[in-house]
């Protein structure tokens, strides 16, 4: 069994990049010992120009048959002792690239940071691949990844053309990508392809899946077929993975549609006065007005209350005042994104201390919430439905409380001045509702006044004099005894 893949390069950007994203020197072979036998790293070349680096994996036959055991995955070809597992790519050889390639799979280069997230000029090659499907299908899996394919059926027996085509292909792979995002690819494609797993079928399963599939499945042609081999076409699973990807592919829209109207906001006062400087992203302004509320409370521990992909988590870190800080979500894919934006696993011991990420929900009581000074629900609120507000006023105000709370959310007066945002819409797909300004502020007198809170109110951004602000904040402060009152900056 065995794959080859080659980078190009030049002076400035050398081929030999390859071994550092892989983990393995060009200069001597490597043996891994994997559960199918062993797998071989060596290099045929490796040059300035261009490096090819070679995995081998030798199938041992008779451990497979024997380690085979009740509720193995039922694929008949492991029950005999000749069979063309040795020999064709499939789950084995992914297992294989999972296990040898894991810190390149993960996209992290502790030695050259800068060198995992930039795309290369690759080659891949498998030389005998089961293609179930076959070409058309090679073409239509690995063409909406951005690669420019050719599947070359294998014939039977070439001394022989009339007995036709084989069901393997040859298949070489080419174009500019992230090697990481390549890895992951096989790694999901290549037993989609054979249409066979040599072990069961977990639910763990799942979430492979999701992993390796991040940045590309959710937006795949070809999903539901992709998560139906891969998972054995277990109905339950299946759907699950179609779920959680549809989920995913929704939030990359918002995010995208956030950053397009954030960077479409412009101040009024400015167009009037003929000038046109381009103004700083809403997104950004909002970072520095949660900072400053963050800053005048005067916390040393803070939690980011739904931090998606951690751009907030970044900004605390920096700050070298706060002691620790935290970050929760719903969503693990948020996480996962926010652990590679931060470059968890590359940061030094001392602030790796100060951090904390975890998976949860803001409408249930959690004890991780508690022994906060101030907590950010930035951009959060909006998202939850309108009749379990009461629940996560209850865990953030009434379970946690925070010494401070700091609450932002759109102002819908303001979507007037977004010109590519029709009229009555929201800003993204899944907000349950868009305040008002005086809605926003009924709300947050609510909840000082049922919580023992302050409340301050602040525009955040350009402020337009019929429809306000683009963003609304509310800073609670908690009081020492009953009782609540609000203050208000104009907007």
């Amino acid at each position: 069994m065995f794959l080859t893949l080659s980078a190009a390069g030049d002076a400035r950007r050398p081929a030999t990049d390859l071994g550092f994203l892989l983990h393995k020197h060009p200069g001597r072979a490597q043996e891994f010992s994997t559960s199918a036998g062993t797998a071989h790293v060596f290099y045929p070349e490796a040059g300035e120009r261009r490096c090819t680096a070679a995995l081998l994996l030798d199938v041992d036959p008779v451990a497979l048959v024997r380690a085979r055991g009740r509720g193995a995955a039922p694929d008949a070809a492991l029950d005999r002792y000749v069979n063309d597992r040795p020999y064709a790519a499939s789950s084995l050889l992914a297992v294989a690239l999972g296990q040898v390639f894991r810190t390149a799979l993960r996209g992290v280069c502790a030695a050259r940071p800068e060198l995992p997230g930039r795309p290369m000029p690759l080659r891949i090659e498998v030389p005998a691949l089961p293609a179930r499907g076959g070409p058309e299908e090679v073409r239509r899996l690995f063409a909406p990844a951005g690669w420019e394919v050719s599947a070359e059926p294998v014939p039977l027996d070439p001394q022989f053309p009339g007995w036709g085509a084989s069901r393997y292909v040859r298949l070489i792979l080419e174009g500019e990508a992230v090697l990481s995002a390549a890895l992951r690819q096989l790694y999901v494609l290549l037993p989609v392809l054979d249409a066979a797993k040599h072990y069961w079928i977990t639910e763990e399963e799942v979430e492979k899946l999701l992993r390796a599939g991040d940045g590309w499945l959710e937006h795949h042609p070809e999903q539901r077929l992709i998560a139906g081999r891969y998972l054995a076409h277990r109905s339950a699973l299946t759907r699950r993975a179609l779920e959680r990807l549809e989920l995913a592919r929704l939030a990359a829209a918002d995010d995208a549609e956030a950053a397009e109207l954030d960077n479409a906001v412009e101040d009024p006062a400015a167009s009037a006065e003929g000038e046109a400087p381009a103004p700083p992203p809403l997104a950004a302004l909002r970072r520095e007005a949660i900072l400053a509320a963050v800053r005048e409370t005067g916390a040393s521990r803070v939690i980011d209350l739904g931090c998606g992909d951690g751009q907030l988590l970044a900004a605390l870190l920096k700050d070298g005042a706060l002691s620790a800080v935290a970050g929760m979500d719903v969503s693990v894919r948020a996480l996962t994104v926010a652990r590679r934006r931060l470059r968890v696993e590359e940061m030094q011991p001392r602030r790796r201390e100060r951090l904390t990420l975890f998976q949860g929900s803001l409408v249930y009581t959690d004890e991780r919430l508690r022994d906060w000074d101030a907590a950010v629900l930035s951009e959060v609120v909006e998202h939850v439905d309108p009749p379990r507000l009461p629940a996560l006023e209850h865990v953030v105000f009434g379970a946690a409380r925070p010494g401070a709370v700091v609450v932002t959310t759109p102002n819908a007066e303001y979507n007037v001045r977004y010109p590519s945002l029709p009229a009555g819409e929201f800003r993204h797909a899944d907000h349950r509702f868009e305040w008002t300004r005086e809605e926003f502020r009924a709300w947050a007198e609510g909840v000082a006044a049922r919580n023992g809170y302050a409340v301050a109110l602040r525009p955040v951004g350009p402020r337009d004099p019929q429809a306000g602000s683009p963003t609304q904040l509310a800073l609670f402060t908690r009081l020492p005894g009953p009782g609540a009152g609000t203050k208000e900056v104009a907007a």
